[in-house]
């Protein structure tokens, strides 16, 4: 048996009486790769680029979308959805093409059209989410906005671990929503704070409900 449940249960970070500042999000993600396997480091490394502003080209998302792994192949074609879609909207709004800085492949169709599974996101409406995004976009607050844009983030990763069971994609949805976290306990720390006991709660309950199947492993 892999070290996904035992890595989980262990990270110190999962406390109900933490408090903004004490936690030191890349520890904690340093103390799950301390516990993974090198193949499991390696597709952990591939998700931590996707948080780096400066890895975020079209090679990045080729190269995901390239991945073994379901969970970022998935997570980041929504990603770039998401992206591309925030793209559209400022250029509308700024009276540019609507297409400029659009991350696109060399014969300049979009990187997941190319893809082959995702469908075509020429189109804003032409993703699930893209009217519920479209309408968080159009929000007067910016916070509000940014926590609607985050809210639709970590509800993709719930929905892209729904059937998994302390593996590697529940640790990735895990790092992601600490990305999340980390975020807002900068911008923002009553949200910060929220966020993070909603995380909590959550694992906490995946415990519950499957430590007898983990103990009789």
């Amino acid at each position: 048996m892999d070290n996904y449940y035992y890595i989980i249960a262990g990270l110190p970070a999962l406390s109900r009486d933490w408090k903004y500042g004490e936690t030191d999000f890349s520890s904690i993600i340093g103390e799950i790769k301390d516990g993974c396997t090198e193949k499991d480091r390696e597709i952990i490394g591939l998700l931590e680029q996707g948080f780096d502003d400066g890895c975020l080209d079209r090679e990045f998302y080729v190269r995901t979308q390239a991945s073994g792994n379901r969970f970022i192949r998935e997570y980041f074609a929504f990603d770039l959805n998401v992206r591309n879609a925030k793209t559209r909207f400022l250029n509308n709004a700024l009276g540019r093409d609507a297409d400029k800085d659009i991350i696109c492949t060399e014969n300049g169709e979009d990187t997941m059209r190319t893809a082959g599974v995702f469908g075509d996101i020429a189109e804003p409406d032409s993703f699930d989410e893209a009217a519920r995004l479209d309408a968080i976009l159009h929000g007067n607050d910016i916070l509000a906005r940014e926590r609607g844009i985050d809210d639709l983030m970590w509800e993709k990763i719930d929905s892209l671990t729904v059937f998994s069971y302390f593996d590697i994609n529940t640790i990735l949805g895990f790092i992601c929503k600490l990305h999340i976290l980390d975020r807002w306990a900068r911008l923002d720390e009553q949200t910060g704070r929220e966020m993070f006991r909603k995380l909590v709660d959550e694992i906490m309950g995946t415990f519950n409900g499957n430590n007898n199947k983990i103990n009789n492993i």
